[in-house]
């Protein structure tokens, strides 16, 4: 039976209507909406990398929950027929499981196993698919507010969050230490690995209280949570990169997505202003619940730098899934400004 066939017996969606995503650059999984009707909707996930386990999987998807049954505003996880959150059968089993799988760990027969979830649809669009404007007669900084507030919700929860025994999404550290990299990143580029192995090191020595560091999405941007444009709501999904890791991260995800609404000015001082104006709202909305630690808000342009080389390493890993060769100015600007210790935001003087 096909992977898809399977699903849809194993989540109840005999009557809907599953109609597959169109893959983004770098994309983890194969990603189907099931409607019902014009009035149901949900977001079926079939993921079969190889690299994950079935305790990453359930970790994901028990946070996920824990935030939506404590108010967060994110699409929850929706068990199985079987009461399950997620799913598995055997990749060797399903004549589909090799359009999914890769590379990482697989069973004695060489095929990966598929995990299997669903998730609520998040009410809403994203801003790409609207042009990127905001909701018609409401100003821009309602939605960086809003932003901030949303993302505050995610992290006040997540700092009270127990995971279950033996259901636990990896440290930072697990996967961005310089092992890692040395193995990912090849010789030819020295200069960057000795840059991001002195950043990393300057990473161990940041403070991992509770306040400070936790369960954080990773990919906190704009092409992972709906808008609604009737009232401004934001709803997030997509923690498929949840990790242990300081909440600063995706503050400073955030302030770097800024550059998008500034790109058109040249100069490399006033995009900078623009973008932390941008950045001061969405601080504001975060602040309506928690707070961030002076010491670590301080340290804001070590956080872009975080973010630069998590970027990085993305767009390295991409390559290695392809069996191709990275295209060097996909990551020039980011390189650069970590070889050569320059604000990313005043990197160019003029617009690529």
């Amino acid at each position: 039976m096909k992977t898809l066939e399977q699903a849809v017996k194993l989540f109840s969606l005999q009557n809907y209507d599953c109609r597959e995503i169109e893959d983004h650059e770098g994309g983890r999984n194969k990603i189907f909406v099931c409607s019902k009707g014009g009035e149901k909707k949900f977001v079926l996930r079939i993921s079969a990398m190889g690299d994950r386990s079935e305790n990453d999987y359930l970790a994901e998807s028990e946070f996920v929950h824990y935030l939506a049954e404590n108010g967060a505003p994110v699409a929850d996880v929706i068990p199985s027929a079987g009461g399950k959150f997620v799913e598995i059968i055997d990749g060797a089993d399903s004549s589909e499981a090799s359009d999914c799988t890769d590379s990482g760990a697989a069973g004695d027969d060489g095929a990966a196993p598929v995990f299997i979830s669903l998730f609520e649809y998040a009410k809403g669009m994203l801003l790409a698919d609207n042009a990127y404007r905001y909701r018609e007669g409401a100003p821009l900084t309602e939605y960086f507010f809003n932003i901030g507030k949303t993302l505050d919700k995610i992290h006040a929860l997540s700092k009270n969050f127990e995971p279950v025994a033996g259901h636990r999404r990896p440290d930072y550290f697990d996967k961005y230490n310089i092992g890692f990299i040395n193995q990912l990143i090849p010789d030819k580029y020295s200069e960057l690995k000795s840059a991001i192995a002195a950043r990393l090191e300057t990473f161990r020595t940041l403070p991992t209280d509770a306040q400070s560091y936790g369960l954080v999405h990773f990919d906190f941007s704009d092409g992972n949570y709906h808008i609604d444009m009737d009232t401004g709501a934001i709803t997030v999904f997509d923690f498929d990169n949840c990790l242990y890791c300081w909440y600063m991260f995706d503050l400073a995800n955030l302030w770097l997505h800024n550059e998008g609404w500034c790109r058109h000015e040249s100069d490399p001082g006033k995009r900078f202003k623009l973008m932390q104006q941008c950045f001061d709202l969405q601080l504001q909305g975060y602040k309506t619940e928690t707070e961030v630690p002076d010491e670590l808000q301080e340290k804001l342009p070590l956080f872009i730098d975080m973010v630069l080389i998590e970027n990085i390493v993305d767009e390295f890993e991409c390559a290695a899934r392809e069996g191709q060769e990275l295209d060097y100015e996909d990551i020039e600007d980011a390189a650069e400004c970590l070889i050569n210790g320059i604000p990313y935001a005043e990197f160019r003087k003029e617009e690529a």
